[in-house]
């Protein structure tokens, strides 16, 4: 998406993002951030601590967020805040759709502050809410 595309206005939506939840990508997100917990790797611990199979980590669904924003305002957006929580577990053979709506834009230097509402959801509701801050700078300008 290019510069002239991006609509920095409060209740413009962002294009939904349809990922799907494989167990590469849940084992993959899990090993990459540290997180070595039964439940995000092996599937018959995770049944028995009563989850019906692995499932995927915040620090995998946050970065899944990151990469939403970044691919929407462009690599020279800096991502400021995240700021979300989970819901439903994202389980593998699903799919998560992440959608978004600017909430609030300010200007800033050489660039924009905007908020971005996140909702996540997957087959059995919504994995993530919340929001991303993220400056997003004017041609020729700056973020840092």
């Amino acid at each position: 998406m290019s510069e002239s595309e991006i609509l920095l206005e409060v209740g413009a939506e962002l294009p939904p993002l349809a990922i799907p939840v494989t167990r590469t990508l849940i084992v993959a997100g899990a090993i990459a951030s540290r997180d070595y917990q039964d439940v995000h790797h092996d599937a018959e611990l995770a049944r028995q601590k009563g989850s019906p199979d692995i499932f995927m980590n915040i620090l995998t669904t946050n970065g899944l967020v990151g990469r939403y924003i970044t691919d929407h305002f462009g690599p020279t957006a800096v991502l400021r805040k995240v700021a979300i929580r989970l819901g439903a577990p994202n389980y593998p053979g699903d799919t998560m759709v992440l959608t978004g709506t600017v909430a609030e834009v300010a200007g800033e230097g050489g660039g924009d502050t905007v908020r971005v509402k996140i909702v996540g959801k997957n087959g059995i509701g919504s994995h993530v809410t919340g929001s991303v801050t993220v400056t997003v700078p004017r041609a020729g300008g700056s973020t840092s």
